[in-house]
């Protein structure tokens, strides 16, 4: 009986792609034109601390792809939805960056397309509660520091548990919640945040709010730990 309902909930997972294809084809800027206040942050961090190679998940179609690469980063923006990474590509053309941008269509439940060691930092919104479980975010979270360079950042954001949508409309397991619209979002607690972060150091957790009812989000900064070596 668990393993039927574990395999109902699976296919309900998977038809999310599905979703977001359908609402990205149906509205080419569901998110705005303007890249997103988190993105603007990370911006500037990584240009203090010189980062340039930038690695996005969860990239949607492209705001915060193209605000990074309009101010100098070098992008790797990966999204599942194919409509999402179409766009992105036809953006960075008409805006002349597609120099500065490489979009590819990938799911983060698999293992990064990249060498370890690879990019200077990650930026992620909202990629963290989409539907995916606490053992894949572990696993996302595993190989974003195997691409990171010695002390690279990884940034993302995520709703989290005191959000006014939490544990309501259709529950899909842990803390995971069919929304209005259709969404299914994974709304994280402090202390899940802690679990995906290990092999980090924790160098921010943030709250702020974001969009209509407001949104409730974390924004972490994680910091990949150097290795020791010995003596």
């Amino acid at each position: 009986m668990n393993q039927k309902i574990a395999c109902m909930d699976e296919e309900i997972l998977n038809k999310q792609q599905c979703h977001w294809e359908n609402v990205f084809l149906k509205n080419n800027s569901m998110f705005g034109e303007r890249c997103s206040g988190p993105a603007m942050e990370a911006a500037e961090l990584f240009k203090e601390e010189g980062r340039t190679k930038i690695l996005e998940l969860g990239a949607g179609q492209g705001r915060d792809t193209l605000f990074f690469a309009n101010n100098g980063f070098e992008v790797y923006s990966l999204d599942y939805s194919r409509q999402g990474i179409e766009c992105i590509d036809q953006r960075s053309r008409d805006m002349g960056l597609s120099g500065s941008i490489t979009a590819l269509q990938h799911d983060v439940r698999e293992s990064l397309p990249f060498d370890d060691g690879s990019f200077d930092a990650c930026f992620s919104h909202m990629l963290y509660c989409m539907p995916l479980k606490t053992s894949e975010l572990v696993f996302i979270s595993k190989e974003i520091r195997r691409v990171l360079k010695p002390d690279g950042l990884n940034i993302f954001t995520t709703r989290h548990t005191g959000d006014p949508q939490y544990r309501t409309g259709v529950h899909w397991g842990e803390d995971m919640w069919q929304i209005k619209g259709g969404f299914i979002v994974h709304f994280l607690s402090r202390e899940k945040v802690k679990r995906i972060s290990q092999g980090y150091d924790i160098v921010d957790v943030e709250e702020f709010e974001e969009g209509q009812l407001p949104k409730k989000l974390f924004k972490i900064a994680l910091r990949k730990k150097a290795i020791k070596k010995l003596i």
